[in-house]
């Protein structure tokens, strides 16, 4: 896929006030600075899309991006919830659970995991979750050019493993490195070929 544009939308604090349309949308969403926006920036080539922040935890609404005027890219708040109080915790979670179960034109789930630390809990509740509300997603790993192959090889099979206690298979996975531009292509093939299901299944079925 070749982004020809990739602009700002617009930001929106609750699923009801998301836009009313019928184009696709792919939610990018992880824990507190696994380099999110840095990940967006690379794949849809733009520099500042996405603002990064040494402070995790910035992206504190649903923030959406309309790709080649063809589809969303929706921005999502980590579930780290950096230094945030309990009552912004909550509502944060009651957005995101919100937007995931409820929003109709979403196709997929991005869930991004850093791939040079041990797994974590919070992650893998996170994907037991999706799993729950049968919502589709995609496991991207993050920041790949930071650790040496087989450490990294180590690292991807130790976070399979824990995911294998709780599911009997697991879904497409994708390494990547917003430094080094790896993975951009899947990524966006992968997308791609969504889309291209969806736009057919609306033009037989509209």
């Amino acid at each position: 896929m070749l982004i020809k544009t990739a602009d700002y939308s617009a930001s929106y604090p609750d699923i009801r006030k998301c836009p009313v349309s019928d184009l696709p949308e792919y939610a990018f969403i992880g824990r507190s600075n696994v380099g999110k926006s840095s990940l967006l920036n690379m794949v849809v080539d733009r520099k500042k899309l996405a603002l990064t922040s040494g402070k995790p935890g910035k992206t504190q609404m649903i923030n959406y991006f309309i790709i080649n005027k063809e589809w969303y890219l929706v921005d999502l708040p980590g579930y780290g919830y950096a230094k945030l109080s309990k009552t912004k915790r909550i509502a944060f979670r009651k957005m995101i659970d919100n937007y995931l179960q409820k929003r109709m034109n979403l196709q997929c789930t991005f869930v991004l995991i850093d791939c040079n630390i041990s797994p974590q809990e919070i992650d893998i509740e996170f994907i037991n979750t999706l799993g729950e509300f049968r919502i589709p997603f995609v496991i991207v790993y993050t920041k790949a050019d930071k650790s040496k192959p087989i450490q990294l090889e180590q690292n991807i099979k130790a976070f399979q493993e824990a995911l294998y206690e709780h599911w009997n298979e697991l879904p497409r996975q994708f390494t990547t490195s917003a430094n080094e531009r790896q993975g951009k292509e899947e990524l966006l093939e992968y997308i791609e070929e969504i889309n291209q299901n969806y736009f057919n299944w609306q033009q037989n079925n509209g």
